[in-house]
């Protein structure tokens, strides 16, 4: 029997899982031929560093890219989050000194948020398909009320303010296809008409449909993330030798092609220039978050892996990036590590693909990156957080035993990660690993505070020092 789906948005997810739930059948069938597989579905589940039951605010991680599992180590389990309201008496639970509460509800999922001179919050609202302004109350506890500032949007996402938040001239949106921007003077809370279209036509289609922005420090270049239409390509066309050759004599190292051609990427577009755009950082298979480190300029990605390879493959991860990287996607994954179901496509690639800086658990739904900024502020973090990195855990579907659904701590050095992330937030999981929430990105309030969304629940938390 069919049923229609009128909503947009929940029309390309049921889509996208159908088809995740297809690769998913697909990686088990390939897994039985090469007897590396559990015949059931979930067996031999690993906790490992998923462990969700262990997640404690404080915890560290570290994934050995060493010591990862060959593929099919464990069935491919199909096992999405039963998103459940917050039970009576569930706390989010936060380091010793630290409070976390409810900013702002009622809203239609929020996903990225910025924060204007005035303190006013932009969040863009992918189910909505409209960016809200927040106005906090006086005691900047919570949200006062909220604005429409401009709606009709095809799912929004990534959201910035330029040349900055400081000054700012122009507020661009990137949607699911396309990046406008409306013309900005500081206390807007809706849009000045028309907006401009700054680049007019992204790929779009397929699974992964959030386009996220960043601006270069200095403001001649805006970066893009596109992620790829598929799990591995699994439909691209076979190139020969010669064929490889050709077409990267004008793309880049690691570009795929046919319905992948510019996905699975990071464009970069000059800004005033009316000319295409170009890669510049290829084999990302869904970089949903883009970020620009304060102090070192350095644009990080935060990126979903694979799917369908077992329980602890592949890593998601955070990482820094160079104009003519590539990481992997389709072909290989951390490393030399080559995709079991291309195997001997692209042996020329081998050798060629960069590390991640940061990996997380695999599956963990890594969505976004914010580096924490505040020096003063009466809820500001202690100063030993100021320069680390927070990352949003969407929480996973193709694992056995659940994770992800948290924040964590991304630990720096000297402007340099160190590999290590620690448990930050937790507690969204209950004990039959359904969940009450999503986080999703967060934003730095300049009272020191933290803002989280969570389109799970549609909300936004706020996390404060009160020591």
């Amino acid at each position: 029997m069919a049923v229609a789906v009128e909503d947009r948005a929940k029309r390309a997810d049921l889509v996208a899982y159908l088809e995740s739930e297809t690769q998913s059948a697909q990686s088990a069938r390939n897994a039985t031929a090469s007897g590396a597989a559990a015949s059931a579905e979930g067996a031999g589940a690993s906790p490992m560093e998923g462990d969700w039951k262990k997640d404690v605010p404080g915890r560290p991680h570290r994934i050995d890219l060493n010591s990862l599992p060959p593929p099919f180590s464990t069935s491919s389990s199909r096992n999405p989050p039963r998103l459940i309201p917050r039970p009576a008496g569930a706390e989010l639970l936060v380091p010793p000194g630290f409070k976390v509460g409810l900013f702002a509800g009622n809203l239609l999922g929020p996903r990225r948020m910025i924060v204007a001179a005035n303190g006013d919050i932009f969040v863009t609202e992918m189910q909505g398909g409209r960016v809200s302004v927040l106005h906090p109350a006086p005691d900047g506890r919570t949200s006062a009320r909220a604005d429409v500032y401009a709606d009709g949007l095809n799912r929004p996402f990534g959201i910035e303010f330029y040349p900055s938040a400081e000054h700012p001239q122009w507020l661009y949106v990137a949607q699911t296809n396309r990046v406008i921007r409306y013309e900005f003077q500081p206390g807007d809370v809706k849009a000045r008409g028309v907006p401009e279209v700054v680049v007019p036509s992204l790929p779009s289609g397929g699974g992964h449909v959030t386009r996220d922005i960043a601006f270069s420090p200095d403001g001649h270049r805006m970066f893009v993330s596109v992620g790829s239409a598929s799990n591995y390509a699994e439909q691209i066309s076979k190139k020969t030798p010669a064929q490889v050759r050709e077409w990267e004599s004008t793309h880049a190292l690691g570009s795929a092609w046919d319905m992948e051609e510019n996905r699975a990427d990071v464009l970069v577009f000059d800004v005033g220039s009316k000319a295409p755009g170009r890669v510049f950082a290829t084999g990302i298979r869904n970089c949903v978050g883009l970020t620009v480190e304060p102090g070192t300029g350095d644009l990080w990605c935060t990126t979903n892996e694979r799917d369908a390879l077992g329980d602890d493959l592949v890593p998601d991860y955070s990482t820094r990036g160079r104009q003519g990287n590539f990481f992997g996607w389709p072909w290989y994954y951390m490393g030399s590590n080559e995709e079991p179901r291309l195997k001997g496509d692209r042996p020329d690639l081998k050798g060629k693909v960069s590390i991640p800086d940061v990996p997380y658990q695999s599956h963990s739904a890594a969505l976004t990156l914010v580096f924490y900024t505040a020096t003063s502020g009466k809820y500001a973090f202690p100063s030993e957080y100021v320069g680390d990195g927070f990352a949003m855990f969407h929480g996973s579907w193709n694992r056995g035993f659940r994770t992800g659904h948290k924040i964590v701590r991304v630990r720096m050095k000297n402007g340099v990660p160190t590999g290590q992330y620690d448990d930050f937030v937790t507690g969204f999981i209950v004990d039959d690993g359904d969940a009450w929430g999503r986080p999703v990105a967060a934003a730095v309030l300049k009272d020191g505070s933290l803002l989280f969304s969570d389109d799970g629940a549609n909300v936004v938390y706020r996390v404060s020092y009160e020591k």
